[in-house]
């Protein structure tokens, strides 16, 4: 497939599914399984709103995820997986508060775990994956999207943060996806 031809969303969508399946289900399904057999503990540190806590960040991780896999495929025409990259550079819905929705979202899925389960180990997966993701980002991925969308890479990382969502939506390339 030739990569500049556009694509019909029917590609990045199922890619996005058996990529969503194959990358967030394992790190943030089938790994905390693994570890912690998802049977409920004593509350982390002792506070019983911890489970409340774990299941809305679980939650709220999830729909971050979907949302973000959704714009990729509609929006970018393409995947998260590297295999099969965006289109365009993805800068609208959650990518206008932060740079690294997914990321956060699977992280969050993760710690929820921890906190809905009581878990510690799972809550050390957790940082664990953060720092890989950080690491990641920092050596693959920014030079990787740096050298093919070059400037308007760079006006979107000077306007919005990597990893602490911003507030207020940026507003820089609104109505352009």
């Amino acid at each position: 497939m030739d990569p500049n031809q556009p694509r019909t969303s029917a590609i990045p969508i199922l890619g996005s599914l058996v990529f969503f399946a194959i990358g967030p289900g394992t790190f943030a399904g089938l790994i905390p399984w693994t570890i912690s057999g998802w049977r409920f503990e004593e509350p982390l540190l002792g506070w019983w709103l911890s489970g409340f806590v774990g299941g809305t960040l679980v939650l709220a991780g999830v729909v971050v995820l979907a949302e973000s896999f959704l714009r990729f495929a509609i929006v970018g025409r393409g995947t998260p997986a590297p295999p099969l990259p965006t289109q365009t550079l993805v800068v609208s819905g959650l990518y206008r508060h932060v740079r690294n929705p997914m990321y956060l979202g699977v992280v969050s899925v993760i710690l929820g775990q921890a906190a809905l389960f009581g878990s510690r180990s799972v809550a050390w997966y957790g940082a664990v994956v953060w720092a890989g993701f950080h690491a990641f980002v920092g050596l693959y991925e920014e030079p990787t999207l740096r050298t093919r969308y070059g400037s308007e890479y760079e006006s979107y990382c000077a306007a919005v943060p990597r990893w602490l969502p911003r507030a207020q939506a940026w507003r820089g390339t609104e109505g352009r996806n």
